[in-house]
């Protein structure tokens, strides 16, 4: 059902001194635009201030409104999300586009695939039930402000937003203050036999770029535990076959690890790593969830430190949260490696910055950096 061009705007000029996060909702579904708006507006932040049918009404209201995010639906006649999405950021190249899509295989796909053309992130629908539903306006809320927060510190972005000021203090986001200080563990680092890492909102941009910068002769094991739903997780693997140069897939429960591949947690379950002889096989869990993730990162920081001690590197990428500290703490108690993500790479800096202000990391790295560290200390070099 096609909807109106755009819902009343009571302001979609810009005021320098308004936090509120300004949002356009895009979806075919007059149905969907309701419940994304509820969602949204539930949270007194944010502000919808156009709702329409497809990408060609979006392309041709965008210049005229301030908005700091853009949720796109994948789906839709006319145009659909990714034919719109390079054209919205030619308009807009500081907004973010947050994709939604159903949680079927193919639109998992073209969602991750859309993070590759510079969509911001994507949010699955809901299925069925109240949980569900409850689910989805939790994270499409935090996402969305996360998001935006980052879009009104970027200078000159919005296109009738372009008055918009980029000159506001840095937020509280994910938990954790802008810091100026960190101390970091110092340690002797041990070439390691197996490289773990965990990452949420943002991380497979993260993953994406850490994975491709590693370099030659890396022929260790990596276990990844990104906060993703089930179908998505499968189509993250494939996708990191494709720019990692090197096997990657979900875990497979009884899997014996395997030099120079990739293993990915399936999304809904824990990955957990045991020791089997002289080799180690990793389990998976559908155990509560842990810090209200499953799959979570310190069940498999935990297994894999009981293992493998100071032989263990770690890396903490962009994420909500907290997921991973804990872990993180055993790591370093073992003796193992600990690098987290820099706070102004981080799409959201909870998970490595709760990390890093634990004064247990070896370093902090900006993005740009970790993947070439991950490879020089996988090699054995120096740090």
């Amino acid at each position: 059902m096609r909807a109106q061009a755009a819902m009343p705007v009571s302001n979609g000029g810009a005021n320098p001194s308004d936090d509120t996060c300004r949002v356009m909702v895009v979806d075919d579904s007059s149905v969907v635009r309701a419940i994304v708006t509820r969602s949204l507006e539930s949270d007194p932040g944010i502000k919808v201030v156009s709702s329409v049918a497809n990408g060609a009404l979006a392309l041709k209201l965008l210049p005229s409104l301030a908005v700091d995010v853009i949720v796109l639906d994948v789906e839709m006649p006319e145009m659909d999300g990714i034919q719109a999405l390079p054209q919205l950021l030619a308009i807009s190249p500081g907004i973010k586009v947050i994709m939604v899509s159903s949680l079927t295989r193919r639109n998992a796909d073209i969602s991750l695939r859309a993070l590759s053309l510079g969509a911001a992130d994507y949010v699955p629908k809901p299925t069925t039930g109240l949980s569900s539903a409850d689910d989805f306006r939790i994270e499409l809320v935090t996402k969305v402000k996360a998001h935006g927060a980052r879009a009104r510190r970027s200078v000159g972005t919005g296109s009738g937003a372009q008055m918009r000021s980029a000159a506001i203090s840095s937020p509280r986001i994910g938990g954790v203050a802008p810091v100026t200080t960190i101390a970091l563990r110092k340690a002797t680092i041990e070439k390691p036999a197996v490289i773990a890492i965990g990452s949420s909102t943002g991380g497979p941009q993260a993953l994406s770029e850490v994975l491709k910068s590693i370099g030659p002769g890396v022929t260790q094991p990596i276990v990844i535990t990104q906060h993703m739903p089930p179908t998505f997780t499968a189509i993250l693997a494939e996708h990191m076959t494709r720019y990692a140069g090197r096997p990657a897939a979900e875990a497979q429960d009884r899997e014996i690890l395997k030099p120079g591949h990739i293993y990915i947690a399936p999304g809904g379950l824990h990955m957990i790593a045991e020791a089997q002889g002289t080799s180690t096989m990793l389990r998976l869990s559908d155990a509560p969830p842990e810090n209200s993730c499953r799959p979570a990162v310190d069940p498999m920081l935990r297994s894999l430190s009981a293992i493998y001690g100071k032989r263990l590197l770690t890396v903490i990428l962009t994420g909500m949260g907290y997921d991973g500290l804990k872990g993180c703490k055993v790591v370093a108690a073992a003796g193992g490696t600990v690098l987290a993500q820099d706070q102004a790479s981080s799409v959201v800096w909870g998970m490595p910055g709760a990390v890093a202000q634990a004064g247990i990391c070896n370093a902090v790295l900006p993005l740009s950096e970790i993947g070439k560290t991950i490879g020089r200390i996988a090699r054995g070099e120096t740090l």
